[in-house]
């Protein structure tokens, strides 16, 4: 067995990648995996207008409730959602992540509460209502 700390040969090129991947600031592409649906949220978490034209500060406290975003990417189990689709979620069930260097909401499918599409419009069981 070698005494001196280098790497083994086993764990030299993986890391070599990485490490030409991180010095050049090339952008891996992501593919999204099972049931999970990558958001973008439409309004930050800050001041905001009724629709009155009421100035609601950041810091008062609303009733729960869900927020629409739109669907960036979706994994390959995703039955309902596809991107650009407008998608109704609960907030206190997001996970965030940045993705080169912009935030996303990660959730799941069955975390939707709702999906809003054109193509919705001429199906049958439609509730009448329009975004």
């Amino acid at each position: 067995m070698s005494t001196n700390d280098e790497p083994t040969q086993q764990s030299l090129p993986a890391e070599a990648d990485e490490r030409r991947h991180d010095r050049l600031g090339e952008k891996l592409p992501i593919k999204m995996l099972h049931d999970r649906v990558l958001v973008r949220t439409e309004a930050g978490e800050g001041e905001r207008r009724s629709t009155g034209g009421i100035l609601i500060p950041a810091t008062a406290e609303i009733s729960k409730r869900c927020a629409w975003a739109e669907a960036v990417a979706v994994g390959q189990s995703v039955r309902s959602v596809e991107p650009g689709d407008r998608v109704l979620y609960d907030p206190e069930d997001k996970l965030e992540v940045e993705v080169r260097g912009a935030t996303y909401v990660l959730l799941r499918e069955r975390d939707l509460h709702a999906v809003a599409a054109m193509r919705f419009g001429d199906t049958e069981g439609s509730t009448g209502l329009y975004l």
